[in-house]
């Protein structure tokens, strides 16, 4: 038997990676406890989404484990064995600002969670490939020291840059800067996959996000700024925008393309491999171009305010390098540009609103 084990199952990109490999292998498990609901209150809850799961695959069994105790994970383990063959573990706390509200919890689940994932891993399926779900804030704030220039609805880096062309790649440094507690903890996960890998010889790959989306986000104001900016376009739902003149550039990335770099990457892996995984030149925005897109796409002026205080470890350009994974998986490409993720997060929405009322 061939299975699949996916935290965080019912969110984003768990969800996504569910619905993808359930055709795909015999048997997918999936480990959520709707932590998201704890963060970020009951409008983040994934329950939905486990619901939507379980009623569309019939191979999809939901384990409401949590990851940060170990007598929690390895009965599973214990249970599937070497029958696992794919891990992705994309279970995490993924917000700066709550991150400094509970220092404990948010390392326990990001940096201890992952190093319990892997010792699981270890112990029980070690040819298993084990896909982890970094961010680009390992990267702390050294983005904002390149060359950047403001124009009218973002801010760009220098044409002179070498980073022009196709983004920030894997050799910016993570040291000597500001990360956030949020963005140090990812940085203790993102380190102990490539330890994994490249001490114990596993097939362990890195993917540091940009801003992942998609129509299957919970999205919520400390997480998720797609996902809830459109929420508040359809909704009226006034939305803060923090520092930079809202002209901070993140690029996006469609759950769908982002799980199909974890397809590929399963098939042909590699040991301790690190990868840049975002929208690049492909799909990026600023925070105002966002706020044209989704008052065009749901016919409605967006109520915004504008705070001069930006977040801590935020970045005013960010737009992710993928020639690596190119050149290593050349077969991969986006199939979704923003207009069309944007639509897709419209649609979503509105039809999720629907059935609350």
């Amino acid at each position: 038997m061939r299975i699949a084990l996916i935290t965080g199952s019912a969110g984003l990109i768990g969800s996504e990676s569910v619905a993808f490999f359930a055709d795909k292998f015999d048997l997918v498990v999936g480990i959520d406890n709707n932590m998201r609901q704890y963060f970020f209150g009951a409008d983040a809850s994934t329950e939905w989404n486990q619901n939507r799961l379980q009623e569309a695959h019939t191979n999809y069994i939901h384990r409401p484990a949590d990851i940060r105790e170990v007598n929690q994970l390895d009965p599973i383990f214990r249970e599937f064995g070497t029958d696992i063959k794919l891990i992705v573990h994309t279970a995490a706390q993924p917000s700066h600002d709550w991150a400094a509200r509970e220092p404990f919890t948010d390392f326990t689940v990001n940096a201890n969670g992952t190093l319990n994932m892997l010792e699981m891993t270890r112990q029980h399926c070690p040819e298993a490939v084990f896909i982890f779900t970094s961010t680009n804030k390992v990267y702390g704030d050294n983005p904002n020291y390149l060359p950047l220039i403001e124009t009218e609805t973002r801010w760009e880096i220098d044409e002179s840059h070498p980073y022009f062309q196709d983004g920030i790649d894997e050799f910016m440094s993570i040291d000597h800067t500001k990360h956030s507690l949020f963005g140090a903890s990812k940085v203790a996960a993102d380190i102990l996959v490539q330890e994994y890998g490249r001490y114990f010889g596993m097939k362990t790959g890195v993917f540091r996000g940009g801003c992942l989306t998609g129509p299957n986000h919970s999205g919520a104001q400390l997480h998720g700024f797609l996902s809830y900016l459109m929420k508040c376009a359809i909704t009226g739902t006034q939305y803060t925008v923090f520092g930079y003149q809202g002209k901070q550039v993140r690029d996006n990335i469609h759950s769908y393309d982002l799980v199909n770099m974890f397809w590929h990457f399963y098939q042909n892996p590699r040991v301790g491999e690190v990868y840049n995984a975002g929208g690049g030149r492909h799909a990026n925005c600023s925070m105002l171009e966002a706020i044209a897109l989704c008052e065009q796409i749901s016919g409605n002026k967006m109520n915004y305010t504008y705070s001069e205080t930006n977040r801590i470890g935020d970045h005013i350009w960010y737009i992710s390098n993928l020639n690596k994974f190119k050149n290593h998986y050349p077969d991969w490409t986006w199939n979704y540009d923003l207009n069309q993720t944007m639509v897709q997060i419209h649609d979503s929405m509105v039809a999720r609103l629907e059935q609350t009322v």
